[in-house]
């Protein structure tokens, strides 16, 4: 994906009235939960997503992103193992979710894949940045 295209899609990405994270956990040192911190020290409206625990961070979870109360106007954060994260992409483009972010280490060939074959390009951030890392400096250029 072109620099450009990659950077629109962060802006639409950070623009959505709602977030989720799928893969933030009990314990504050992994990423998934690092980056929850991180939409929840700016005050976004975030969601994490558990399949077991029914609060993280003081914030209450949904089971599934397809629990999730307005889909089709969150944006998701994932920080899954790739097999994981490939069912959360297949679900994302069912529920039409607008915009995902697949933190570094979340896919592999197989999940790049089902990307281009399913001409999710243009919702996928992937390959790349870290939300913590350039998340502010985008928040930034869309003030």
């Amino acid at each position: 994906m072109a620099a450009d295209a990659t950077r629109a899609l962060q802006k639409t990405f950070l623009s959505s009235p709602f977030f989720a994270v799928v893969g933030a956990s009990k314990d504050p040192s992994k990423f998934g939960t690092k980056v929850l911190d991180w939409y929840k020290a700016r005050n976004y409206d975030v969601t994490p997503v558990h399949p077991k625990e029914s609060e993280l961070e003081a914030i209450q979870t949904v089971k599934s992103i397809t629990d999730l109360s307005s889909p089709k106007e969150t944006s998701v954060s994932i920080i899954t193992p790739p097999k994981v994260t490939l069912s959360i992409l297949e679900q994302a483009k069912q529920l039409s979710i607008p915009a995902l972010w697949l933190q570094p280490g979340a896919e592999d060939s197989a999940v790049v894949e089902f990307i281009k074959a399913n001409n999710l390009s243009g919702r996928v951030i992937y390959g790349g940045p870290c939300i913590l890392v350039e998340g502010d400096g985008i928040v930034k250029s869309l003030l």
